[in-house]
């Protein structure tokens, strides 16, 4: 994913004279050709998150359109303050892509772990879309549509990745369908393939998105059958609240998986933690078992 956008920046600086791109340092060395022809629009302001967020806005109040890059800890977390005074506040907009996720920098520990991001979104607001792949082929179509308008824009992207790419996943795409009744697990980005492996067998609807924000709630309307099940790759229920508010005249139970709330204080591989946080194919089974087990009691 991370070669996807490198490879479609640089396509988007050369083509159109209106983009422009600002770093802290991650992945300056690979945009170095791109600095070389375009100086005035390829920034790195070291590493000074906060201060990258500051020149986007500034880039976007001149009429530029600022794409915005670092890791998620540092673009999100580290410079929300940011976010919220420089692009929210102001109405200009920025496409903002984060690389490391919820916890593909485990290796160097919590400083680069950032499964909050995009709760951090939903409280400045509707206005921002956040886009969540879950294969490299997604990535430049999403972009590219990113950078076409002003609106305000998350890109996350990890090292995780599905199988298959649908790139027209923005709405619920149905890629199992169960019976009338059946639960509905919606899978979000790169929880995908692990989804698709735990619910093998098993009387579900799966349905895929790779936009979350804003979510399709007439699709999941139009889905629902009693159960709603979410699988997304970063906090846990950090959707429930606008699935229960379009759900609110329906009923229904739901479960949110996701990753926990609990600092777990280790490093650990990717995937080491996504067995911790169940959200590999055994643990989305066991919870998936456990929730509808409770339903026939």
């Amino acid at each position: 994913m991370r070669t996807a956008f490198i490879d479609t920046t640089t396509a988007l600086l050369d083509e159109d004279p209106r983009s422009a791109l600002v770093l802290a340092d991650i992945s300056a060395s690979q945009f170095v050709p791109a600095q070389r022809r375009h100086p005035d629009r390829v920034l790195n302001v070291g590493i000074r998150e906060q201060l990258m967020i500051g020149v986007a806005g500034g880039l976007a109040l001149t009429g530029l359109r600022p794409i915005v890059h670092s890791y998620a800890t540092f673009v999100v977390d580290r410079a929300y303050e940011q976010i919220k005074v420089d692009l929210d506040h102001q109405g200009v907009g920025a496409v903002l892509v984060s690389i490391g996720a919820s916890y593909d920098g485990s290796r160097e520990g919590r400083t680069h772990q950032s499964p909050g991001d995009v709760a951090l979104f939903d409280s400045l607001g509707a206005g921002w879309t956040v886009r969540v792949p879950g294969h490299p082929d997604e990535v430049t179509p999403l972009l590219r549509t990113a950078a076409s308008t002003d609106d305000p824009v998350y890109l996350r992207l990890s090292e995780q990745r599905n199988a298959q790419a649908h790139p027209d996943a923005d709405r619920l795409r149905v890629l199992r369908r169960g019976s009338e009744t059946a639960p509905l697990v919606v899978a979000v980005g790169p929880m995908l393939d692990p989804t698709l492996a735990a619910t093998e067998g098993q009387d579900v609807t799966v349905a895929y998105t790779h936009t979350p924000r804003p979510f399709d709630t007439a699709g999941l309307r139009a889905l629902v059958g009693t159960d709603v099940v979410l699988v997304e790759p970063y906090l846990a229920g950090t959707s429930s609240a606008i699935v229960s508010r379009a759900l609110a005249d329906v009923p229904h139970r739901l479960l949110a998986l996701g990753v926990g709330r609990a600092d777990l204080r280790r490093y650990g591989d990717p995937i080491d933690h996504a067995r911790w946080h169940g959200l590999d194919a055994a643990g989305l089974r066991r919870s998936l078992d456990g929730f509808l087990r409770s339903a026939r009691q």
